[in-house]
């Protein structure tokens, strides 16, 4: 049963350099990303430490928080934006997570 359109039906509530609209998000991933990211883990029902080791987990948890979010995109997307930025698609995620209220 597909509850929605698998494209995702709105973008992202920030641009991905729209890093200096959050300052909290802006320091936390620029100089603590590890604590970032596990807490976009835990936000998002996973496991804090475990995303930290397993290779490729930040990806993952972005395109889960995409397709959760309704976020129009694609996996080629998610990874362009790690592989550029990757503090600028971390701080864009956490605020993603605060405008859902998750």
């Amino acid at each position: 049963m597909v509850l929605g359109s698998i494209h995702g039906h709105r973008d992202w509530d920030s641009g991905l350099l729209a890093c200096f609209t959050d300052l909290k998000s802006l320091l936390c991933t620029w100089f603590c990303t590890p604590i970032a990211i596990a807490d976009i883990s835990s936000r998002l029902g996973d496991s804090a430490v475990i995303s930290l080791f397993l290779p490729n987990s930040l990806l993952a948890l972005r395109v889960r928080l995409r397709t959760l979010g309704g976020i129009q995109g694609s996996i080629g997307k998610d990874w362009w934006a790690l592989g550029c930025c990757c503090q600028c698609a971390v701080c864009q995620m956490l605020r993603e997570l605060d405008a859902m209220g998750l």
